[in-house]
C-alpha cells in the first residue's frame, strides 16, 4: 500500500477527519487478550481503586492506537507513519456499563517537512479530559 494523500495537495493547518472510539470493559478484556497485558488495573475495579485509580482504566497502548487511527484511516496506509509518540497525560477511566467510556480524537497537520513528510499533531480527550499529551506522528505522503 501507499499513502492516498498527496503532500503536494496538504498544507499546515489541514484537518484530519475527527473520530471518536467507544472503550467498553468488554474491549478491554479482547485488548487484553490480543496484547497479553492483564494488568489487573484494566479489569478489576477494587484492585484499581486500592492502587489510588477512579475505577478501571484503558490500556495506555490501546488508547494510543485509537489516537493513531485517525492518522492511518486519513493517509490509507499504516506504513506511511515512520514516527509516532505521545506522553500518557491522564487515564481513560471506563465505568462499568453498556456505554464504557469514548475517546475523541482531532488531528492536524502542523509542520510539512523534507522528503514528502509532514508532522501531524493530535489531540485524544476522554471525559473532557486531554488523556495524551505530545501526541505527534511523522507520515510519509504520496
Amino acid at each position: 500500500m501507499t499513502a492516498t494523500v498527496a503532500y503536494d495537495e496538504v498544507e499546515v493547518g489541514t484537518e484530519l477527519p475527527a473520530q471518536s472510539f467507544p472503550v467498553t470493559r468488554a474491549t478491554l478484556v479482547q485488548y487484553a487478550g490480543a496484547s497479553g497485558d492483564f494488568n489487573p488495573i484494566h479489569w478489576n475495579e477494587k484492585f484499581a481503586r486500592s492502587v489510588g485509580l477512579p475505577d478501571v482504566i484503558a490500556h495506555g497502548m490501546f488508547t494510543m492506537a485509537s489516537a493513531a487511527r485517525v492518522v492511518t484511516d486519513w493517509v490509507g496506509d499504516p506504513g506511511a507513519v515512520v514516527d509516532y509518540g505521545v506522553r500518557f497525560t491522564k487515564p481513560v477511566v471506563v465505568p462499568n456499563d453498556d456505554e464504557g467510556a469514548l475517546i475523541e480524537v482531532t488531528a492536524k497537520v502542523a509542520v510539512k517537512l523534507d522528503d514528502n513528510l509532514v508532522r501531524v499533531d493530535l489531540v485524544a480527550m476522554s471525559a473532557g479530559q486531554k488523556v495524551l499529551g505530545m501526541s505527534r506522528a511523522v507520515v510519509r505522503l504520496a
